[in-house]
């Protein structure tokens, strides 16, 4: 997706805080957890990631590199993202719901930010960065595959722990 360009309509730059917005409005409530469906996302982002770096050949030693950061970096940041989710456990029915907190959320901003100034920084240096412009799309590609898996990995490791003390009925905080 293209950078507006820095003559371009006010409206432009407003379409993505929009879909920010609307993202954390709907993370602030609690929602239903399905323990049994949070594969479904990871699989599809991995997919997906591994699809367009297959179509690039291979790739060059400081690629991989650079990759296995942006990996370590977007797991790191899902893990943390994730400690921060709040789940609780219905104690009659054994229902999940889980919410997402404010500090999980600004770490969403955090991240929405940077991406969109290095694609602003990539757009206007250009010619200047050369090769690394791939290497650093393909990073943040890795990077958000890091951080999606690591979140649904930890929170289902979790909702997982608390249904099943639960269950035992000695439930703990979550």
């Amino acid at each position: 997706m293209p950078t507006p360009s820095a003559n371009a309509p006010a409206w432009t730059l407003l379409i993505p805080l929009v879909a920010v917005a609307l993202v954390i409005l709907r993370n602030a409530r609690a929602r239903r957890l399905r323990i049994e469906s949070l594969w479904i996302s990871p699989v599809i982002i991995l997919a997906l990631v591994g699809l367009s770096l297959s179509q690039q050949g291979t790739p060059s030693l400081m690629m991989v590199g650079v990759d296995a950061i942006a990996l370590a970096a977007g797991a790191g940041l899902g893990w943390w993202r994730a400690r921060f989710t709040t789940i609780d456990v219905d104690p009659a029915t054994h229902e999940l719901t889980s919410r997402a907190s404010p500090v999980g959320m600004i770490v969403l901003l955090a991240i929405f930010a940077v991406r969109y100034g290095i694609r602003f920084y990539a757009a206007e240096n250009a010619g200047a960065l050369g090769a690394w412009t791939n290497v650093i799309a393909d990073g943040a590609l890795v990077l958000s595959v890091g951080l999606v898996c690591a979140q649904r990995l930890e929170i289902a490791l979790r909702a997982t722990r608390l249904l099943n003390a639960a269950r035992a009925g000695a439930l703990p905080s979550g």
